[in-house]
């Protein structure tokens, strides 16, 4: 358990950093990484840690989601005009599909994780400007929208940004507002993807071993005690980049990324 801790505190600062620059709330390398930790550390079956990968991604993403969430308000990139039907549509899709994951097998997890991943970060590194010419829907539209992504996002465990911030740039809404807004959505994808997980798996990890639902809380508490104050950082430095070059980088993160899951 200590040697969890302390890997996962090092991930922590990672996952904040990143969340703050590019608003993926951290499970594009929190996921990947505990599939891995889980077994190699006796914690649970190969075959099961995928799951309790997700679930514990969810829930480090409500604290770092916020923290990032703070940072890009206060740069004015969070454009609520539009978050609120973002956040609604995200968490709808967070909860019915965060109570359902557990009957998914996890090699099929693993699979659609990878694909998903390495289908945006063709998009985005085919991508020739800095924003999209499409105009955004409106209101039930964009919820919809965004229902199915946060459904997504919370079968993965990737909080938003990893979906919706290559779906928002396509429609018009630049890097920077993307990133704000997807990091919004994180926060209520987590926190509804979360409650999904802990109901879920209530009955099949206990408390006395370090679970709460499928949610491994030694590994949480190193994640967010050293993203919280690295994502701030993140942040400022997004806010002085080039955005073609912000996008560039995140095409080639979650190229890196995907590639992993679906090769490993």
């Amino acid at each position: 358990m200590l040697s969890i801790i302390a890997i996962t505190l090092i991930l922590g600062a990672l996952v904040g950093f990143l969340a703050g620059l590019l608003g993926i709330g951290g499970g594009l390398v929190v996921v990947p990484a505990l599939v891995i930790l889980l077994p190699l550390f006796n914690i649970v079956p190969a075959e099961q840690a995928i799951l309790i990968a997700i679930a514990t991604s969810l829930a480090s993403i409500i604290i770092t989601a916020t923290s990032s969430v703070y940072a890009h308000h206060r740069w004015g990139n969070v454009p609520w005009s539009i978050a609120g039907a973002v956040m609604l549509g995200a968490a709808i899709g967070a909860w019915c599909v965060g109570y359902l994951a557990h009957h998914i097998s996890g090699a099929l997890l693993k699979d659609i994780f990878g694909a998903a991943v390495l289908l945006l970060a063709l998009r985005m590194l085919g991508s020739r400007s800095a924003v999209g010419k499409r105009s955004l829907p409106k209101g039930p539209i964009l919820a919809a929208v965004s229902a199915l992504l946060g459904g997504l996002a919370s079968l993965l465990g990737i909080g938003g940004g990893a979906l919706f911030v290559p779906v928002l740039n396509y429609f018009s809404v630049d890097m920077r507002r993307a990133i704000g807004c997807a990091a919004a959505s994180g926060i209520a994808i987590a926190v509804f993807g979360t409650l999904g997980y802990v109901i879920a798996g209530w009955q099949h990890y206990q408390l006395s071993d370090g679970f709460i639902g499928y949610i491994y809380l030694p590994a949480l508490l190193g994640i967010v005690s050293t993203s919280v104050f690295t994502a701030p950082v993140g942040a400022k430095l997004a806010q002085r980049l080039p955005v073609l070059m912000i996008k560039r980088v995140f095409g080639v993160f979650l190229l890196l990324v995907g590639a992993r899951m679906i090769l490993s």
